[in-house]
């Protein structure tokens, strides 16, 4: 009985060296755990130590992994984004073309329209200007030229035409005897001897006038010389129809 009392009085104290026992079991399986940890790559092995839990393994190369992973597919929908835009862009950029050549069609046949109206328009104008033309000819036709013999019948029946346009009174008759009596018919005679060839002036011509009296009632559109018989006979009667009222009331010298 003693005995047993002894011990137990004693138990509860623990001794100096009791505590660092306790001390180094903790210390070991503080390791124990730590050397468990350790990846496997390490290949570490702890022995003697109690049941080890499960071992957790850090790999940089999964990690590498899964972040290349996530960049494929992130680079997949980046790709079928753009090509799904492209495929947008050429869409429109098609229809653009078409709207394009349908418009410059359109715009070439309307062109070819209006160039097909012009060129009828013009060719309308050519007919109706070449039919004017066509009837201005018919209608303005000039006049056939009248001969006249070169003889006294002749020379007095062209002065009476142009007597005739200039309204210049006169007649075949009046004209056929007033030159027989001055002239005899003679288109070069001249008077050399009456008053006026005194003055030096001498009456010339078949109706024989002077000079200042040719020049002063010329008829235009014949010969400036006082010998051709017409511009001497027009010019005779021009003077007469002033004077006398016609080449038909001289029956002497004039």
């Amino acid at each position: 009985m003693p005995q047993n009392l002894h011990i137990r009085r004693l138990s509860p104290v623990l001794t100096k060296h009791r505590k660092l026992a306790v001390a180094g079991v903790s210390t070991l399986g503080a390791a124990a755990i730590a050397f468990s940890a350790v990846p496997s790559s390490a290949q570490t092995v702890t022995t003697g130590a109690p049941a080890s839990a499960p071992q957790v393994a850090y790999s940089s190369e999964r990690i590498q992994n899964v972040k290349g992973t996530v960049t494929d597919q992130l680079a997949a929908e980046t790709v079928k984004v753009e090509a799904i835009a492209a495929k947008k862009k050429a869409a429109l950029d098609a229809a653009a073309k078409k709207a394009a050549e349908a418009a410059a069609k359109k715009a070439a046949a309307a062109a070819a329209v209006k160039k097909a109206a012009q060129q009828r328009a013009a060719e309308a104008r050519a007919v109706k200007a070449a039919a004017s033309r066509s009837a201005q000819r018919a209608v303005v036709r000039p006049a056939a030229l009248k001969s006249y013999t070169n003889n006294l019948d002749g020379w007095i029946r062209h002065a009476l035409d142009i007597m005739k346009a200039k309204g210049i009174p006169g007649s075949y008759s009046g004209l056929h005897r007033n030159i027989m009596r001055e002239s005899s018919g003679n288109p070069n005679a001249i008077n050399d001897w009456d008053i006026n060839a005194v003055n030096g002036i001498p009456s010339k011509g078949l109706l024989q006038v002077i000079p200042p009296t040719f020049t002063a009632y010329h008829v235009a559109g014949t010969s400036w010389n006082i010998y051709d018989p017409v511009a001497n006979i027009t010019a005779a009667a021009n003077y007469a129809a002033h004077r006398y009222g016609s080449i038909d009331n001289v029956n002497s010298a004039y």
